[in-house]
């Protein structure tokens, strides 16, 4: 496959989960009205509405797992056959994170008491932050994008008290210590 013929194929999977999550009634942007880069308050209104915030690093890693599974399919399907098996996968849950079920879920079993879900912009921003994650795992050597994954994980875990790894164990097997450790107590 061409990287022309990827790069088409990707735009069309992104464009096709944008158009879904519209289906889905989710708003485009903020509802506040502006974009931006950086959005830092984990609880605030604005989280998972903007291009980037404390939930951007998980869907790097992400695109470190995406790569990493992906990688003993190299002899036979191309990389871009595999980055968009990583696009398919990422953008389906992006789906699913904004589905009633899983927004219910977040908030009856996480600290995320107030969370109603991805802006458009938002999911689109963590597919996008997803393939920067797979490219830098292709580039990286592996004990660096181990390191660099259990970094993150360590560092987003001090500053917010979540991560890719609590959002996952409180999502399928919620624990009331790990609960009330993300509130503060």
């Amino acid at each position: 496959m061409s990287q022309r013929t990827t790069l088409i194929a990707a735009a069309g999977i992104v464009a096709a989960t944008a158009l879904v999550l519209h289906l889905m009634g989710r708003v485009p942007i903020c509802e506040c009205g502006e974009i931006r880069l950086w959005y830092g308050d984990a609880g605030g209104p604005g989280n998972s509405q903007h291009l980037s915030d404390w939930y951007t690093f998980s869907h790097v890693i992400h695109g470190f797992i995406f790569y990493g599974a992906l990688w003993f399919l190299r002899g036979r399907l191309s990389l871009g056959t595999r980055l968009l098996l990583a696009i398919g996968i990422e953008s389906a849950w992006e789906i699913v994170e904004n589905t009633d079920f899983i927004i219910d879920r977040y908030r009856e079993q996480t600290v995320s008491l107030d969370y109603h879900g991805d802006s458009i912009l938002n999911s689109v921003s963590d597919i996008l932050f997803m393939v920067a994650g797979f490219f830098l795992a292709r580039r990286l050597p592996v004990a660096a994008t181990v390191a660099i994954a259990v970094a993150l994980e360590i560092w987003v875990g001090f500053m917010i008290r979540d991560n890719l790894t609590l959002n996952v164990l409180m999502l399928l097997w919620p624990l009331e210590a790990v609960r009330e450790w993300q509130a503060g107590g």
